[in-house]
């Protein structure tokens, strides 16, 4: 069975809303209390990435099932500028909006997978996913 959700990310309360929407499917599956806050910290990067720099786009959540684990994947897609340099934006302390520069790279290292494929002048699609331990 495989259940999908979507947040339509515009303005930056839909930040918020994506956030707690992640962490109740989180706490659903079964997730303990660091691992939704690594979740939640996940998903506020990527939504937060779309506002800025996309304007608009949406942040998708599945629930992934097998027999023999469980997990969420969580994918931010939007149609906006692309990425241009995608090596460079994963390098820890690289930031556009000078900000900590803590975005793409620490996304990645609090999800279990990262994908990221992106195309200048059509947008950028992340895909991540976190397992139940």
């Amino acid at each position: 069975m495989k259940s999908q959700s979507c947040v339509k990310i515009m303005k930056e309360w839909d930040i918020v809303a994506a956030r707690q929407m992640g962490r109740e499917i989180a706490k659903s599956l079964g997730f303990g209390t660091v691992d939704q806050a690594r979740i939640t910290t996940a998903i506020s990067e990527l939504a937060r990435n779309i506002y800025l720099y996309a304007g608009e786009g949406e942040i998708y959540f599945e629930v992934l099932e097998s027999l023999d684990h469980k997990g969420i994947s969580i994918v931010a897609q939007d149609n906006g500028p692309g990425i241009k340099d995608i090596s460079q934006v994963m390098e820890d302390g690289f930031s556009t909006s000078g900000g900590l520069g803590a975005g793409l790279p620490g996304v990645r290292r609090l999800m279990d997978e990262f994908d990221i494929e992106s195309e200048v002048g059509k947008g950028t699609r992340i895909i991540t996913a976190k397992w139940v331990r």
